[in-house]
């Protein structure tokens, strides 16, 4: 499979406009506050892009920042401009072809974000072998991966890897692709579907699985969306599974507890992220209007008051008196589509 993805990305795809699926993110999706970011990046190393989704969360000035699967490096330079010159960003890929492309642009762009030195490397390696890599044990605020998970043949040493490197209350914060059912050897084994992404996608409930066993106890999701094959023959092969491009935040905290447990807790957002001065998403059922009491789960709480987003937040409660599960919590396919402001009184 290493080999079949190298040639697809490296050699088989010239730009974007040869995949022959919508897993590519579609610009006019792209937050306004982003595009500006994207605007200051080559233009070859935009065309070689092949990402599903967005991967720039926010807070990241000052951050040391992992790349899973970078390319031709997009992504690695719009988050070196979010984390400043005093950050660091890494992009890690096993494709030569597509590191060729970012590294030969790396002093053009140090120039572009009027930064003295770059503050972005490129290096050569499996996701799936990050320890082969000499990065150190928690030594990253925030991993990120743009539809490359579902291309390794073994996901759980990916998800293994990112658990070691990350500090605690750090995130793994990823788009994938992911599949409503569990893929057929007979899709899983086809070159060109494996190669648009499909082939390599985790049924939704397996990736839950692997997350919890590799110290991610309570994966949230962020945002997700259909994925249309648009080839008629691919859609053939695929035998009517459905796919879903999805973002997810995954945060290194120990003792989360695998359930949306109630202890009266309650956190009020501040308004002070800067692209975000009205609401703050941290997931799909957790959008925060400044100023509004917003009743959490422990683990809610535990992902704002022990990471970044700290500062951010009015904690409200403790752990001193629990009250059982939030209502209306329970195990269901996450990808319907629905809008989620301020639609619960709280937690999921």
């Amino acid at each position: 499979m290493h080999e079949l993805v190298k040639d697809y990305y490296g050699n088989q795809l010239q730009s974007s406009d040869d995949l022959r699926t919508s897993a590519c993110c579609d610009a006019d999706a792209v937050p306004a506050w982003l595009k500006p970011l994207l605007a200051r990046i080559h233009p070859e190393v935009l065309a070689r892009y092949y990402g599903c989704g967005l991967v720039c969360p926010e807070l990241l000035s000052g951050c040391r920042v992992l790349d899973l699967g970078c390319g031709s490096g997009r992504d690695v330079y719009a988050l070196a401009q979010l984390v400043g010159p005093s950050g660091r960003v890494v992009g890690v890929d096993m494709t030569a072809a597509q590191l060729a492309v970012a590294t030969q642009h790396r002093d053009h762009h140090s120039a572009a974000f009027g930064h003295a030195a770059p503050n972005v490397e490129f290096q050569l390696g499996y996701i799936e072998r990050l320890d082969e890599l000499g990065l150190d044990a928690g030594s990253f605020d925030v991993v990120v991966s743009n539809c490359v998970v579902n291309l390794s043949p073994d996901k759980e040493a990916v998800l293994r890897g990112v658990h070691r490197l990350l500090k605690s209350g750090g995130e793994f914060y990823f788009s994938d692709v992911y599949a409503d059912r569990r893929v057929p050897d007979a899709v899983r084994n086809d070159p060109v579907l494996y190669g648009e992404c499909l082939g390599g996608a985790l049924y939704w409930n397996d990736f839950l699985r692997l997350a919890r066993q590799s110290g991610f106890a309570d994966a949230r999701l962020v945002t997700d969306r259909p994925l249309e094959i648009t080839d008629p023959e691919l859609a053939r092969r695929a035998g009517g599974i459905a796919f879903h491009s999805a973002t997810w935040r995954l945060f290194k905290l120990d003792g989360l507890e695998p359930a949306c447990e109630d202890y009266g807790q309650a956190v009020a957002y501040r308004g002070s992220i800067a692209e975000h001065p009205h609401r703050f998403k941290l997931d799909k059922h957790h959008e925060m209007t400044t100023g509004k009491l917003f009743p959490v789960c422990g683990n809610t709480w535990r992902m704002l008051a022990e990471s970044r987003f700290a500062p951010h937040f009015d904690f409200h409660g403790d752990f001193s008196r629990h009250y059982g599960i939030f209502a209306g919590c329970g195990t269901v396919m996450p990808f319907d589509g629905a809008s989620a402001v301020d639609a619960r009184p709280g937690c999921c």
